[in-house]
């Protein structure tokens, strides 16, 4: 059992408080230094990860952890689903994905709920897909998590989650490491005013189960066909599976 890693040293909060406390702080600067502290490659690994529903086509998304929606946003132009409903714990990111879908005129077509991923406020068998980008490393329990995906997913629906994993190769680990280690949190701390949030960033991605261990995970709750696929030598990957 991996230990568990918490944005704060707060004894009293759990992990979901602490990380709902953690995102409504830096919600502001969360799109701009996402894209920034990424070189703007989370926008190609999202393409990648929204191509794998292709072949579904589904019509209901539920995209959670939804965030301030970029994943949504994007899934909404490659896959011009009829609805896709976002999930969040934090609703200071839901602000701003409300703000994004109202400039956007996109109420129609994308909604957002404050939500509770492991508790998910959604009937069995409800969506076609659903999506996870960089969110299932901040529940507090992973299991109860994805069993809930599961459970709101139709039959013959399918999961995506892209998740930031460990690289194994010389030389991109070494980079990869000092980068997310020394320069992350320190332009983190430069524009954010939640320093902490991007030392917990590395911390997370060390302690997340990645690779055959996270798809031995999503089989044991009830996938099936689940696939691991590293992207950029395995700085990050796209899990798949089926209901």
């Amino acid at each position: 059992m991996s230990k568990v890693v918490t944005p704060y040293q707060d004894k009293q909060a759990t992990k979901k408080q602490q990380v709902a406390d953690m995102f409504n702080n830096i919600s502001k600067t969360y799109d701009f230094l996402n894209h920034f502290l990424s070189l703007g490659i989370d926008i190609i690994w999202r393409k990648i990860a929204i191509n794998e529903l292709k072949t579904v086509r589904p019509k209901h998304i539920l995209d959670v952890a939804t965030g301030t929606g970029d994943f949504a946003f994007e899934a909404l132009s490659i896959l011009k689903p009829e609805k896709i409903t976002g999930v969040d714990i934090s609703q200071g990111m839901l602000d701003i994905a409300q703000q994004k879908i109202n400039k956007r005129k996109l109420n129609e077509k994308f909604e957002v709920k404050l939500g509770d991923s492991e508790q998910l406020p959604f009937a069995a068998s409800t969506f076609d897909a659903v999506t996870v980008a960089y969110g299932v490393r901040n529940f507090e329990n992973l299991e109860a998590g994805l069993a809930d995906m599961l459970r709101v997913t139709k039959p013959g629906g399918k999961v995506v989650i892209l998740e930031f994993s460990k690289p194994k190769g010389f030389p991109i680990k070494q980079l990869y490491n000092f980068y997310f280690n020394y320069i992350t949190p320190g332009i983190g701390k430069l524009f954010s005013k939640d320093a902490r949030a991007y030392t917990y960033l590395p911390e997370s991605v060390a302690a997340f189960p990645d690779g055959k261990d996270f798809t031995a995970l999503m089989s044991k709750v009830g996938f099936s066909q689940t696939k691991s696929r590293p992207l950029a030598f395995g700085i990050c990957s796209v899990y798949t599976g089926i209901k």
